[in-house]
């Protein structure tokens, strides 16, 4: 018998803006990438905070630039960070992010580099950094119920026994989590292909169904069809995913939508990094299938707990995001236990009903939402990539 999570609360943090995080991080936020070392320079001056490096955001323009502006606010916006020091070498984007961080009502404060150079910078944002800390080391958690979560998920290194047991695992989950309020996302549009059809089936209305295929359409014609050589075999299905016997991307597309469940329909089809805006419910964000990408892509969203079926095994984590692996391969939890949160090889063996595999992540969503580290977070995984769309200027 299922048990009822209806009334279940968790210990989080509720932001000033309402929504709950389950991590407490202070974030040391480049605006670009040569804005980097400065954020880790002060990200070692003052412990319990976390610097970001990446590699983009100089002549970056149009979709490309709104993209990442979108992603880095996103980023410093999740629900699961209390503070954010921004650094940048030109004020005006500077504050750009400074001021789409600061409608959450959080604390933020931006640097620029130019005219003061990095000394004086590292030492105007180490001072504030550590202002931060001790401001955030001191929230309380409080009781918070779990529909106040929001959820994501993707797969990686999928193997056929993803497809039977991890991914319907996630979609159980789904199905007994959205009716209680809580929001969900799933994505990952090149790895729908062979199954957009029913995908586009899943959609909860004409106009949501018609969104998602019009995304789906335009990564198919402008992206795959304009840049493949002769097909995807090097990329859909990965190597690691023919390895596990997934031989076509269609077969693999099957397996990635039993993480929507039996039950669950998507309300709306939102673009990579975007908040989604039509209250509690199942979203579509358009997405890469690769982990860190996607994964970033959905952190930036809001999302603040990923759920991540594996087959092969995945080592992916994400910096403020805790990512739950589950796994249904035997061989996956004698040779790489140390990176499952969740063994659902019960299920192949039938010794696990899916009903009590989807029990059985949702008790470990609710431990980690209290406190518990993930495989990732325990082993050091912070992978935070972004997301390019086309060459800069």
């Amino acid at each position: 018998m299922a048990l009822d999570f209806s009334t279940a609360t968790v210990k989080a943090w509720r932001r000033e803006n309402g929504r709950v995080g389950v991590r407490n991080h202070v974030l040391i936020l480049p605006v670009d990438d040569i804005s980097n070392a400065a954020c880790e320079a002060v990200a070692n001056n003052v412990k319990g905070t976390m610097a970001l490096p990446h590699a983009y955001g100089r002549l970056q323009f149009g979709e490309d630039l709104e993209l990442h502006f979108r992603t880095i606010i996103g980023t410093g916006a999740n629900p699961n960070v209390a503070a954010v020091v921004v650094i940048g070498i030109e004020p005006e984007w500077t504050k750009v992010i400074v001021d789409g961080i600061a409608k959450t009502g959080k604390p933020v404060t931006g640097f620029s580099i130019e005219q003061k150079g990095d000394f004086e910078t590292i030492r105007q944002a180490s001072w504030k950094a550590k202002e931060y800390v001790h401001w955030a080391s001191e929230l309380q958690k409080e009781d918070c119920p779990v529909s106040d979560l929001w959820i994501s998920t993707k797969c990686g290194e999928s193997d056929t026994t993803t497809g039977l047991s991890s991914c319907p695992t996630v979609g159980n989950m789904y199905d007994k989590l959205l009716p209680q309020g809580i929001y969900g996302c799933f994505g990952e549009t090149s790895e729908i292909t062979g199954a957009e059809h029913i995908c586009e089936t899943r959609a909860a209305n004409p106009e949501t169904a018609a969104k998602f295929k019009a995304i789906w359409k335009a990564y198919q014609d402008d992206v795959i069809e304009a840049f493949k050589t002769s097909d995807l075999s090097d990329s859909q299905p990965t190597k690691g995913n023919i390895l596990g016997g997934l031989t076509t991307i269609e077969e693999k597309a099957m397996g990635n939508l039993e993480k929507i469940g039996r039950t669950s329909t998507y309300i709306d089809a939102i673009g990579p990094a975007e908040t989604p805006e039509k209250g509690p419910g199942l979203y579509f964000m358009d997405s890469s299938s690769a982990a860190a990408e996607c994964v970033t892509l959905m952190a930036a969203g809001g999302y603040v707990i990923h759920t991540f079926p594996t087959g092969q095994g995945n080592v992916v984590g994400n910096p403020i995001v805790p990512v739950i692996k589950i796994s249904g391969n035997p061989r996956t939890l004698r040779t790489m236990s140390e990176h499952i949160d969740v063994d659902v090889t019960g299920v192949l063996t039938r010794e696990m009903t899916i009903d009590q595999a989807g029990d059985s992540l949702i008790e470990m969503i609710m431990r980690t939402a209290n406190g518990r580290l993930t495989a990732a977070e325990a082993l050091g995984h912070r992978e935070f990539s972004m997301t390019k769309l086309y060459r800069s200027a």
